[in-house]
């Protein structure tokens, strides 16, 4: 059986075609620089007419016909309408299908002026475009076969990356490394699959053509692997969206302080007033390349104040939301309230057993050598890490900083492997897991050929999924709306 037969079904067909014969006929036309004003501006033509509509309204300096230029060049002229001229500007030609999008593409980089921008664009609607919707060039890159699916998404996360570990990971993706570990998997498991579909052609001939031993060998490795690429989405997932940490304790202990030391700006208000934090303050920091997001919640205490109850009760939804707790303390309230103290840690860590807990001891400062030990050695058999700082005076904020690093597991990204950051690749990935398992359960078990081949079916369409090998308008759609337009 082929390939296609296998896993494309004839809707996916008809709309990669209705898609295809969409983009054919129409030339689009956006901003691919940020809106508003600015040193110079891009707008982006593609399509099978987008040279010669770019040509109808350029005035080369050296009378050249933009239709007749090689790809990959660029052209010193004016954008005119009729007589009047809007700007001067460079108009870069790419000839498909060695473009982005695959199709004839250029770019008019004119002065960033919004009302040069819109006048230009107008323009060449007049003139035969259409105004791009959010992604199309993207889509139309995907549809061409320029990129896959899972490298096309990875367009979207380079453009939102605001960090070193997840621009990383959007490179590596977007260069294909994600891309050509699944189609290896699934190359090599189609290649069975097509044997085992031979054998019930040939079912009463009672013939093996695909050899179990080296089939189950092959198993066994897809399984490794995609259980692999599933525990990387753990790190890939707060990578990408930021490692939530929840700073909570007492009331008036410092913890506005301490996020203010962490951010080295004044985000939250200080006060010697017990309860002065009533609703959680959040802010991001990228702490050696990962992006930290620090939640200031109120401090937790029995209290009648209506307001500051809702505050806590926040406190602690805000600690189900976290990867990691930070729970500090005054060292020097810590003589008369240790039992309090060590009873409130207690509770958090019997709640959430799973988090990773930080004991911080705050005032480090002003504490005595004695004061130190005391708390070190009634603290040291609740394991977890503590730290003595000071948050007023910033004394061991890096050694804090340096700690909360250290809960990222980021040996994936140093040995530049496969990170899944992508919610609908990790759900993918978990089906085609369940799949290959049953596959394995069956051959273990002499099911027959016709039922394994179902399941065996079912995996290649999970990652088909992921690359774009099977697809559907409703998928596309979902994944190019989040694209920004010009993109």
């Amino acid at each position: 059986m082929s390939e296609s037969s296998c896993i494309t079904t004839e809707k996916n067909l008809s709309v990669f075609l209705y898609l295809c014969s969409m983009i054919n006929q129409d030339s689009i036309v956006a901003l691919a620089t940020p809106s508003g004003a600015g040193a110079i501006a891009i707008i982006r033509i593609s399509g099978a007419e987008a040279i010669t509509i770019g040509n109808s309204v350029f005035k080369s300096i050296k009378n050249k016909d933009l239709t007749k230029q090689k790809t990959h060049t660029l052209h010193l002229g004016h954008i005119v309408d009729g007589s009047k001229t809007l700007d001067e500007v460079l108009v870069s030609v790419f000839k498909g299908p060695n473009s982005y999008t695959g199709e004839d593409t250029i770019e008019v980089s004119c002065h960033g002026s919004t009302y040069i921008q819109q006048q230009i664009i107008q323009l060449l609607l007049r003139n035969g475009c259409r105004m791009a919707d959010a992604g199309e060039f993207t889509l139309r890159a995907f549809l061409n076969g320029k990129l896959d699916l899972s490298q096309a998404e990875a367009v979207a996360d380079l453009i939102s990356s605001d960090n070193e570990a997840s621009h990383q990971i959007a490179m590596q993706q977007m260069r294909g490394g994600f891309s050509n570990e699944i189609a290896k998997l699934r190359e090599e498991l189609l290649n069975f699959a097509s044997l085992i579909e031979l054998e019930l052609d040939f079912a009463e001939e009672d013939v093996e053509f695909a050899d179990r031993t080296q089939f189950h060998e092959l198993l066994n490795r897809i399984e490794f692997v995609l259980k692999r690429l599933i525990d990387s989405f753990a790190v890939g997932n707060v990578i990408k969206n930021g490692i939530p940490v929840a700073i909570v304790g007492e009331p008036n202990v410092g913890k506005s302080t301490l996020l203010n030391a962490l951010l080295n700006e004044e985000r939250a208000i200080v006060s010697d007033i017990a309860g002065t934090t009533r609703d959680t303050i959040e802010d991001e920091l990228v702490i050696g390349g990962i992006g930290f997001r620090f939640i200031d919640t109120a401090g937790i205490r029995d209290t009648k104040d209506v307001v500051e109850s809702i505050g806590i009760k926040k406190t602690f939804e805000k600690i189900e939301q976290a990867q990691v707790v930070i729970y500090l303390f005054d060292g020097l309230k810590f003589q008369t309230s240790s039992s309090e103290f060590v009873n409130e840690i207690e509770q958090i860590k019997n709640k959430y057993p799973l988090k990773p807990l930080l004991i911080v001891v705050n005032k480090k400062d002003i504490l005595s050598a004695d004061e130190v030990a005391n708390i070190t050695n009634q603290l040291e058999n609740l394991n977890a890490k503590l730290l003595l700082i000071s948050a007023k005076e910033k004394i061991g904020v890096e050694d804090l900083k340096n700690e909360l690093l250290s809960f990222v597991n980021t040996g994936a990204l140093r040995n530049n492997e496969t990170i899944v950051t992508n919610t609908r690749h990790y759900d993918s990935l978990l089906k085609a897991l369940d799949e290959i398992q049953k596959v394995k359960f069956g051959l273990e078990s002499g099911l027959s050929s016709d039922l394994m081949a179902l399941d065996i079916r079912e995996a290649l369409y999970q990652f088909g999924l992921i690359t774009g090998q099977v697809s559907n308008d409703e998928l596309l759609g979902n994944i190019f709306a989040n694209f920004c337009i010009g993109k």
